[in-house]
């Protein structure tokens, strides 16, 4: 369905762009998206795709766990363009709203993630690796006009380029090595051999190249620049999007972990997890940018989520999901509530493409936007892991799953990091609510009113965030029975 939506737009963008206003592209692409959700969703039987069904000659594998996290990501994609539905920023005269061409390459790059999230092979690996690296690499640098975006994508091209050359080095090792590609073979090979280092640093490659691309440390110098640089509409799909199909996907390839004879697949996860929630924690603590500041906060909590997968038990693949879901929900209201923030509040200095730049920025806007206020403060909190908010119970199901799999050392920084972490987050709600509003650099308060849609975003995520330990069953279910299905088919 994506792949016919993105046909489609094709033609219609080409034919119909200079009479259609692009709002109207990036709606068609919201139905397009919800209804490819709809679909995912209805062929989601256990019985009949339990173990698995390859398709295209076993190039792609459809799963309980693929088909589902397609459903995530379709929901999760069509949230994020909804940010174009109030992205118009009023700034000097001019005006910054989506493109028509933004929504026709997001679909581009959902097309790459959910065939990335399927694949059984490594040429349908490195394609699908491809198509989402190049469609993010064009929405990074779509705003030519920003000097910032220009050269944020060109760095992001530079060094993404680097992590493709790498898993495409590794897959073809790998190749050599064995004569396989598909994945099946590949774990069937190794577990009937010894211990093959040529075949192991292969695979190792790959994974160093997959961690390039979830800004995992010590490979994430490039995340804080590019994040920054490039407009907040757009950050929002790049910190969010791919991060979700390049983690479900080692999820995926985590088949050589059961190998007995592969620790070091292990090990390399443990120490990127180790060093992304210390950096991640520690190079927050200066950011006065908040971009920035959430970029570090996002590679800390990449950190949890590469410990649940090192881990590997079924108590951590659980956490690992829920942690996954909940904080991509949190992360993407958060972008929600700073482009509210830029819409409703004009002062000087404002950037046409990324309006809230400094924290300093948010001084006093509770008593501007005291809704806005709470519910992003209800979000950092989240992030946080202040209880009873969801993002409290997701850390305590990945410390749990550490501790009960040994990894003493790891779950005891995690809980520090967490305290630390909590610093900066608390800065940004100090800035809110405390800090005096700056009123000699104010142009106009309340310029333009949100969507509805943007505002019924905003407080639904945010309720959920509230009240889901009234109701976690229906999440806390769900994840177990896809951790049940990956583990007992």
């Amino acid at each position: 369905m994506v792949l016919f939506g993105v046909l489609t737009m094709i033609l219609a963008i080409a034919l119909f762009s200079l009479r259609i206003p692009a709002i109207y592209f990036n709606r068609i692409t919201i139905i397009l998206l919800l209804y490819s959700a709809l679909l995912a969703y209805n062929t989601i039987y256990t019985d009949l795709v339990s173990s698995g069904v390859g398709v295209f000659g076993g190039l792609f594998q459809v799963t309980t766990i693929t088909q589902s996290i397609d459903v995530f990501i379709y929901l999760l994609g069509a949230l994020v363009l909804l940010l174009g539905e109030n992205s118009t920023l009023v700034s000097k005269g001019k005006g910054l709203s989506v493109l028509a061409e933004y929504p026709l390459i997001a679909l581009f790059s959902l097309l790459g993630m959910t065939s990335l999230i399927s694949s059984s092979d490594l040429v349908t690996m490195f394609l699908s690796i491809e198509l989402q690296s190049f469609a993010v690499y064009i929405l990074a640098t779509i705003y030519r006009e920003s000097e910032s975006a220009t050269a944020a994508g060109l760095k992001y091209f530079l060094l993404g380029s680097l992590s493709s050359a790498l898993i495409l080095l590794g897959s073809s090792l790998l190749y050599g090595f064995t004569g396989l590609t598909n994945f099946e073979g590949l774990y069937m090979l190794c577990s009937t051999t010894t211990t093959n280092h040529a075949i192991e640093i292969s695979v190792l490659l790959i994974v160093v190249g997959l961690l390039f691309k979830v800004s995992a440390a010590p490979f994430h110098n490039w995340a804080p620049d590019v994040y920054d640089g490039v407009p907040t509409v757009v950050t929002t799909w790049l910190t969010t999007m791919p991060k979700v199909s390049f983690l479900v996907f080692i999820l995926e390839f985590q088949g050589f972990t059961q190998l007995t004879n592969w620790s070091s697949w292990t090990n390399l996860l443990l120490i990127s997890s180790l060093l992304s929630l210390i950096i991640g924690t520690v190079g927050g603590l200066a950011q006065y940018r908040i971009k920035r500041l959430l970029t570090f906060s996002t590679i800390s909590h990449v950190g949890f989520l590469l410990l649940a997968l090192a881990i590997n038990s079924e108590e951590s693949i659980e956490s690992f999901l829920f942690y996954l879901i909940q904080y991509s929900l949190t992360n993407v209201n958060v972008f929600f509530i700073l482009i509210a923030f830029g819409y409703l509040l004009q002062t000087k200095g404002l950037s046409l493409y990324s309006p809230i730049q400094y924290i300093n920025q948010l001084k006093g806007q509770f008593q501007v936007n005291p809704l806005l206020g709470l519910s992003l403060a209800i979000c950092l909190f989240s992030m946080a892991g202040i209880p009873p908010l969801v993002g409290f119970f997701g850390k305590q199901m990945v410390l749990y799953s550490a501790t009960h799999s040994g990894y003493f050392f790891l779950a005891l920084v995690a809980i520090l990091v967490s305290v630390v972490s909590a610093a900066y987050y608390l800065r940004v709600i100090k800035v809110i609510h405390f800090d005096p509003l700056n009123t000699t650099e104010i142009i106009e308060t309340n310029k333009g009113e949100l969507t509805t849609a943007s505002s019924l975003v905003i407080a639904t995520i945010t309720l959920l965030l509230i009240f889901f330990v009234l109701n976690p069953t229906p999440l806390l279910n769900s994840v177990h029975l896809l951790t049940l299905n990956l583990f007992y088919w």
